[in-house]
C-alpha cells in the first residue's frame, strides 16, 4: 500500500496571541455589534491561543481591494509553497537522503483561499527543478477537507502507478480573506479561528524507488479512504463571492450536524476492513475548532490522548483550512508509533462532506 513517507509545515512571518487578536476585534467591530462582549468569548473559549499569518495585524486595519490581496495570495503562495516543498523533500526526521524534485511523478496543490491561472503548482515548478513532465493536480474549493482529499487523491495515483512518488501542497492564506467591513456572525468567527498554514506531504507507492530512504523504523501505510457528501447542504461552510472578495459561510450547527451522521460513516468505513473504534490508537482529527474536536470525541468516544495533536494544533495555530491536518499529522509521524498500530485522518468540509484515510504504521 502506498506509504506516507515525510511531512512538512511552516511557521509563517506574524506571530498574533489571542488577545492582540481579540483586541483588533473590539477595534473593528466595536460599533456594528450591541453585544460584542458577550460574542468576543468566542475568542476566549475557543483554546487558540496564538496564529501566524503573513502579513501583520496593521495591515488588515486597511481597505485593501480583491485584486491586491490576490496578487499577494499569489506571490505568497509561491514563495512559501516553495519552501514547504523544500523541506518536506529534505527532512531529515524522516528522509535519509534529500528527494530530489525530478524524483516526483505527480504534484497535487490544494487551496481555497486565492485564486491563480495558471495555478500556483506550476509557478513553484517554475522555481524548483521538478521534471517538464510533472502531472499537476491542482484541487480548489475543498476548504478544511482539501488536506485529506489530498493525501487520498495521492493514495489512489500511486495505487494506479505503483512506482510513482507524489508530492500534496496545502496552502491556506485564510487571512486574506478578512472583509473589515462584513460585520456577520461568520466573519467574527472566523476572525477569532482561522490562521494561515502551508504544508507539504511526500506519498509514494508499492514499487518506488524512495521507500528505501525512510529515517524512521515504521511509516504510516493508506489502506484506504473514503469520501461522503451530505445532501443538500451547501450553505452550511464555504464562501460567497463578492466584488470585494471572499465572505466566509460557517454555520453555528456544524457540531451539532456532525450528530447521528459522523458515527454510522466512521464504522461503515471501518467495516470494510473487518476493524471497528476500539481498534484505532490514532486520530488524527482536522482541529475545525473546540466543538469540532468535542464532537468527535463525544460522537466516537475517543480518549483526549487520542485528540492531544489536533488539539495542540489548534492551540498554536488557529484554523488553517486544508493544511492544519498535515500539521496534525507531522506531529504525529514524529512520534514513537508502534507497528501495527491503526489511525484514522478524518477531515470536515464544504459541501457538507468528510474526508477520511485509514493508516496502518508499519516497517
Amino acid at each position: 500500500m502506498p506509504v506516507i513517507l515525510s511531512v512538512s509545515s511552516l511557521p509563517l512571518p506574524h506571530e498574533v496571541s489571542q488577545n492582540l487578536a481579540m483586541d483588533f476585534a473590539k477595534e473593528m467591530f466595536g460599533e456594528s455589534f450591541k453585544d460584542l462582549n458577550r460574542l468576543l468569548k468566542l475568542f476566549e473559549n475557543g483554546q487558540v491561543k496564538r496564529r501566524f499569518f503573513t502579513r501583520n495585524l496593521e495591515w488588515f486595519k486597511e481597505e485593501h481591494t480583491f485584486e491586491e490581496k490576490n496578487d499577494i495570495y499569489i506571490d505568497q503562495a509561491v514563495e512559501f509553497g516553495v519552501e514547504a516543498v523544500r523541506k518536506c523533500l529534505t527532512h531529515s526526521e524522516f528522509l535519509t537522503r534529500t528527494v530530489n524534485e525530478h524524483e516526483i511523478n505527480a504534484f497535487i496543490f490544494v487551496s481555497s483561499t486565492g485564486i491563480a491561472t495558471p495555478t500556483i503548482d506550476a509557478r513553484i515548478m517554475n522555481k524548483l527543478p521538478f521534471s517538464r513532465h510533472t502531472k499537476r493536480i491542482p484541487l480548489w474549493g475543498l476548504g478544511c477537507a482539501g488536506g485529506a482529499s489530498g493525501l487520498a487523491r495521492a493514495f489512489e495515483y500511486c495505487k494506479a502507478f505503483p512506482n510513482s512518488n507524489v508530492i500534496v501542497l496545502t496552502i491556506e492564506l485564510c487571512s486574506l480573506t478578512f472583509q473589515k467591513n462584513d460585520v456577520s456572525k461568520s466573519n467574527l468567527v472566523g476572525t477569532s479561528l482561522f490562521g494561515d498554514g502551508v504544508a507539504c506531504a511526500l506519498v509514494c507507492g508499492d514499487e518506488s524507488n524512495l521507500k528505501g530512504i525512510k529515517a524512521k523504523k515504521y511509516m504510516p501505510k493508506i489502506l484506504g479512504t473514503h469520501s461522503t457528501l451530505m445532501s443538500d447542504s451547501l450553505d452550511i461552510m464555504g464562501w460567497k463571492v463578492k466584488n470585494e472578495g471572499l465572505y466566509v459561510i460557517f454555520s453555528k450547527d456544524i457540531p451539532s450536524i456532525m450528530k447521528g451522521w459522523l458515527l454510522p460513516n466512521v464504522k461503515h468505513f471501518l467495516k470494510q476492513f473487518d476493524l471497528e473504534k476500539k481498534d484505532l490508537s490514532r486520530f488524527i482529527a482536522h482541529p475545525g475548532g473546540k466543538k469540532v474536536l468535542d464532537a468527535y470525541q463525544h460522537e466516537l468516544g475517543v480518549t483526549e490522548e487520542m485528540l492531544s495533536y489536533s488539539k495542540a494544533v489548534l492551540h498554536d495555530f488557529g484554523n488553517m483550512s486544508s493544511a492544519t491536518i498535515l500539521y496534525v499529522l507531522e506531529r504525529v509521524m514524529l512520534d514513537e508509533v508502534g507497528i501495527g498500530e491503526y489511525g484514522l485522518a478524518a477531515a470536515l468540509g464544504p459541501g457538507f462532506s468528510s474526508e477520511m484515510l485509514l493508516l496502518k504504521w508499519e516497517a
